[in-house]
């Protein structure tokens, strides 16, 4: 069975360490001691936490897509039909070619909030 400290937790879970912490504490994620008396989380328990949080995020958008990443517009690149996006997510830089009119529609710009929604059935699996 894997498991994680705290910090590698926040890590793959994109929060801060206290944040990780304050769930744990508040009891809505398990954790238990190691010999060192860390406090541990058992990787089957921090994955059906991650599960349930995107559960509850994905409740609201009405969206068959099931990755979601939210982040911030760093850059954008007008071409004549097109638009290049990059949107920083969290550790994830996350690159997209719109329209050029959907890109002005939506008034990306470097500064602003968006969400990439990708839906794929191709997805690369690895582990590191």
């Amino acid at each position: 069975m894997h498991s994680y400290r705290i910090g590698d937790a926040a890590a793959l879970m994109g929060v801060s360490a206290d944040t990780l912490r304050r769930w744990v504490d508040s009891g809505r994620l398990p954790a238990e001691r190691d010999e060192q008396d860390r406090r541990i989380i058992r990787g089957a328990d921090l994955a059906a936490f991650a599960r349930e949080l995107h559960r509850m995020e994905r409740e609201n958008t009405g969206s068959s897509a099931r990755n979601r990443f939210s982040g911030i517009v760093t850059d954008v690149i007008l071409g004549d039909v097109s638009a290049q996006i990059e949107i920083q997510a969290g550790p994830f830089r996350v690159v997209s070619i719109i329209s050029r009119e959907s890109a002005e529609e939506l008034r990306l710009e470097p500064g602003v909030p968006a969400v990439a929604v990708i839906k794929s059935t191709n997805v690369v699996v690895e582990r590191p």
